[in-house]
């Protein structure tokens, strides 16, 4: 029997100390609900975590990011919806300005109106924001390193069952069902379009020996592609110099409008927009959680000028009548920038929806690995606790073992 070292209290006290600090963590557990409260309790479970916290707030922010574009679209989309009952009021406006039944009086009234909603085109496309950021002036459009020619390409020529080239006769072209267009010798054709807002008009005759290659003139360029289509390109980029409601009016030598072959030469449809030198301006919208997981979205300038309406005229019947063609070519060029926002928008909505249910995948991962399961926990806190009193009896018990060696003493 010892009594400088109680071997059994020393036993008894180390257990109690090690049950003290397992009720102390099943406490700390208990009470934050974490499994993982420092470092110490899971040292790689913690880095785990740590990494998908950031994904899961990453998620989070990139859904509003997503939803903030959203909002972005609508706003322009619903300027452009405007724009868009503005160009069909002008569309009314030129077809009733191309019937002579209207006086030149009547036609200026028309024309003031016009202008008026030319003004309002521009109005909008300057004014138009989101949070402070103009969305349809240009600025956020896709960069252009050169001015861009307008381009207008005509399918409905033919040389009989033959493609076309430059040097087909004129009085040998058909239609695309290999139809004779009927233009002879002395028909005149008269070249028509709209240059800043300004009719251009150029009228040739017809020999026996014109061709297409006659049809070129000083601010049109005509040249057939590989795919044998007539194509007419502006002789100068950009969009003042671009050439707008291309028309071809062919008349007989009394005067006469032959309207088949008019509407065969001039059914051009613009297939490059002229464009002025811009720097990249595009909206990037960051939609992932990690680095550059992004979209982006351009929208062209939807001013009168780009859409080609800036300055038209419809005070007498020949503008009207290219006022027409030169509002049916904005019209579209305003329903293909709607179009492209909508199918931003609808695309958007589903990043929403995956990015919410990424989120809700990894938030119960990361549950998994930092939350504590309270029922098991309890347990442990239980199992401690009992074992913490049993430990405090016994340590009481063996403190009293050293006082036998009173009993060797009587």
């Amino acid at each position: 029997m010892r009594i400088n070292h109680n071997i059994a209290a020393l036993n008894t006290y180390r257990q109690l100390t090690a049950n003290n600090t397992a009720v102390g963590k099943s406490l700390e557990k208990l009470s934050s609900g974490l499994r993982i409260n420092r470092a110490g309790d899971d040292a790689a479970g913690l880095a785990i975590s740590e990494k998908m916290r950031g994904q899961i707030r990453g998620l989070d922010m990139a859904s509003k990011n997503s939803q903030d574009a959203i909002s972005l679209i609508q706003t322009a989309e619903g300027a452009l919806t405007e724009t868009h009952a503005i160009l069909q009021r002008m569309r009314e406006l030129a077809v009733q300005a191309a019937s002579d039944t209207n006086t030149d009086q009547d036609r200026a009234n028309l024309q003031d109106e016009l202008d008026q909603l030319i003004s309002e085109i521009d109005r909008i496309g300057n004014t138009t924001q989101f949070n402070t950021k103009n969305l349809l002036d240009g600025s956020l459009g896709a960069a252009v390193t050169a001015a861009v020619k307008s381009e207008h390409t005509n399918k409905a020529l033919k040389e009989g069952t033959n493609s076309i080239a430059l040097t087909t006769l004129l009085t040998a072209l058909t239609d695309s069902a290999g139809k004779s267009l009927g233009i002879v010798s002395g028909d005149r054709i008269t070249i028509s379009y709209f240059k800043n807002g300004e009719l251009v008009t150029n009228t040739i005759t017809v020999s026996d020996t014109s061709t297409l290659n006659d049809l070129t003139i000083s601010d049109v360029t005509i040249t057939v592609n590989s795919s044998g289509e007539l194509v007419a390109t502006a002789a100068t980029g950009g969009f003042a110099n671009a050439v707008n409601g291309l028309t071809l009016t062919v008349k007989d030598s009394n005067g006469n409008i032959k309207t088949p072959v008019s509407s065969a030469l001039s059914s051009f449809v613009e297939t490059r927009a002229a464009a002025d030198l811009q720097a990249e301006g595009r909206a990037t919208f960051h939609i992932g959680a990690n680095t550059d997981q992004n979209i982006q979205l351009a929208i062209s300038d939807m001013r009168a000028l780009a859409l080609g309406v800036n300055g038209l005229k419809i005070s007498e019947r020949e503008q009207a009548n290219v006022a027409i063609k030169v509002i049916d070519a904005a019209t579209q060029k305003v329903s293909a920038q709607r179009s492209a926002l909508g199918a931003v928008q609808n695309r958007l909505e589903h990043t929403i929806n995956n990015l919410g249910a990424a989120s809700e995948n990894l938030s119960a991962a990361e549950s998994r690995i930092r939350d504590v399961d309270m029922a098991k926990e309890m347990m442990e806190y239980t199992k401690n606790s009992i074992l913490t009193q049993a430990a405090q009896a016994m340590l009481a018990q063996a403190n009293q073992q050293p006082q036998g060696v009173l009993q060797l003493l009587r």
